[in-house]
């Protein structure tokens, strides 16, 4: 052993010759990447400064922003113009009370019924057509109020004007071809709509309301 061998320490510390070994401590890269990094940000945060000034003397930002309203504004139109003639589109194809034919039919074992209700149904406007018994097909099978029968195109047309006379009636569609439609009292039936409440429904389906119209920014 040299005599430059501190005492207990051999293997790879010994020393042999007449210098010591160089002991260096590691070296932290993990500061010189967090230099790095902070660096590349500095210098991307001065950059996009750099931008806005050049954007702010330009006028760029102000052509922009003047820009922006002008084109929210251009796309913004209000529907109120097209909701109102779609509304009137929609009222146009519903009939009149007296353009309706209307046949009454019980279904109950309530005798004088269908004649009473066909009455009430002639005050209001509508034509009367066949009053009488139900059929076998509905005869005491109705458990609701009523049902309301006619061809397909009844469906949309005169069926829904008829049925503001009588709340919570079903509607059916079935093959028949001439336009009149039935009313089947059924054995849930009290009476007919008030008049009051009928006539409001009935305005209410001939001239519905047109959806309320967006907002438009002024420009």
């Amino acid at each position: 052993m040299s005599m430059l061998t501190p005492p207990g320490m051999g293997g790879k510390y010994r020393i042999t010759g007449d210098k010591y070994p160089r002991m260096r401590r590691p070296r932290r890269r993990g500061r010189l990447v967090l230099a790095l990094v902070a660096s590349v940000a500095a210098l991307g945060l001065v950059g996009w400064g750099t931008l806005q000034l050049i954007g702010i003397f330009t006028g760029n930002d102000d052509e922009a922003s003047a820009a922006g309203p002008k084109a929210d504004c251009a796309t913004k139109a209000s529907p109120s113009a097209s909701a109102s003639t779609s509304a009137s589109a929609s009222a146009s194809h519903y009939p009149k009370p007296a353009q309706i034919t209307v046949n009454v039919f019980n279904a109950t074992p309530r005798a004088g019924l269908a004649k009473k209700t066909a009455d009430e149904l002639k005050k209001r406007g509508f034509k009367i057509g066949d009053v009488g018994n139900a059929s076998a097909e509905f005869d005491k099978k109705v458990k609701g109020a009523g049902l309301l029968v006619g061809r397909t195109s009844a469906v949309g047309t005169s069926l829904p004007v008829l049925g503001t006379q009588l709340g919570g009636a079903e509607t059916r569609a079935d093959g028949r071809k001439g336009a009149d439609v039935d009313l089947v009292i059924g054995t849930g039936f009290k009476s007919l709509t008030a008049k009051a409440a009928a006539d409001k429904a009935l305005a209410a389906l001939g001239n519905p309301q047109p959806a309320p119209s967006s907002s438009k920014k002024a420009c």
